[in-house]
């Protein structure tokens, strides 16, 4: 198993009720490794505040993080810069039994932001890296975009969905 880039362990006999925070910061190393990961031109700072509290079994962490990224526009390849910075609240809990390979596993809304842990330890680093990846933006375009794309032939969503040859027939009609 690969290790993550941006392994921040917790070793969960640390924490108590009372919230224990921490701030975690990724190193030019770590966010390099992550940019490759993620499919990114780069990341230039990653970092997060966190307050980590225990009830039984079940570690809670809420902060925020915030990173500097650059993206390929989907459309020209131009390189994008943005800032992400968001809140978050990850509930860790120990890895469930394996179901049958025939049972159905649904999540309810409430378990979305659960990670599954298995051993003495939480991995916050790895958690936010994770978070983070979930915020990005999965088309990203340059301001000229639409441009580049009408140049190249292609169609707006409103141009080839079914509206647009409604359209297309009208203006035939009304010659």
């Amino acid at each position: 198993m690969i290790p993550p880039e941006f392994s921040r362990p917790v070793r969960i006999d640390t924490l108590a009720d009372e919230p224990r925070h921490l701030s975690i910061e990724a190193d030019e190393v770590e966010c390099s490794a992550l940019a490759r990961r993620f499919g990114l031109v780069g990341i230039k700072g990653l970092s997060a505040e966190a307050a980590l509290g225990r009830h039984d079994q079940e570690i809670v962490a809420i902060g925020a993080f915030s990173a500097d990224v650059r993206q390929s526009c989907v459309a020209s390849g131009a390189e994008i810069a943005s800032r992400i910075a968001e809140p978050f609240k990850i509930i860790f809990r120990p890895q469930p039994a394996m179901p049958a390979a025939e049972d159905e596993v649904e999540l309810s809304a409430s378990e979305m932001d659960v990670v599954f842990y298995d051993g003495a330890s939480i991995d916050i680093g790895e958690a936010v890296a994770e978070t983070l990846s979930l915020s990005l933006d999965p088309y990203p375009r340059a301001a000229d975009a639409e441009q580049l794309l009408k140049a190249a032939g292609v169609k707006s969503e409103a141009e080839a969905g079914p509206f647009g040859a409604l359209a297309g027939l009208r203006d035939k009609l009304s010659k």
